[in-house]
């Protein structure tokens, strides 16, 4: 169950840069564990799924998890063996720009301990250096 943008405004969007640090999005706001980006990068709809398929299996399906990222900015690949100038690629991916402190997932309803083992293994899954944060 990939997540994907039902419309956008714009087929194709710029990759941008990467600076600075998250505005918002940096609290925990649903659950009383969370997994935080510490570094800057690209997360695909495939690694996002990916994280929240381990978190779930791993609590068996108790207590409650949030996403609270969503792949909004489509990735253009050009075809193979083409020449150069013929424009812009055809979208194939999508992916969210994470920013250091930026909350990934939350958790709650399971103890620490599940929470923590847990968030672990969706940390494996992301192509960013994460800490485990409990909401005071």
């Amino acid at each position: 169950m990939l997540s994907n943008p039902k419309r956008t405004r714009f087929r194709k969007q710029h990759r941008g840069r990467m600076k600075g640090i998250s505005c918002r999005g940096n609290t925990i706001c649903f659950g009383r564990y969370a997994l935080q980006a510490l570094g800057s990068a690209w997360i695909t709809a495939r690694q996002i799924e990916a994280g929240r398929r381990a978190m779930t299996q791993y609590a068996r399906r108790g207590g409650k998890i949030w996403v609270r990222i969503f792949p909004d900015k489509p990735v253009t690949i050009r075809p193979v063996e083409t020449r150069m100038g013929s424009g812009k690629g055809s979208p194939e991916y999508w992916v969210f720009v994470v920013k250091p402190g930026r909350i990934l997932y939350e958790m709650k309803g399971v103890s620490e301990t599940v929470a923590r083992a847990a968030v672990e293994i969706a940390a494996c899954k992301i192509p960013v250096q994460t800490q485990f944060i409990i909401a005071k």
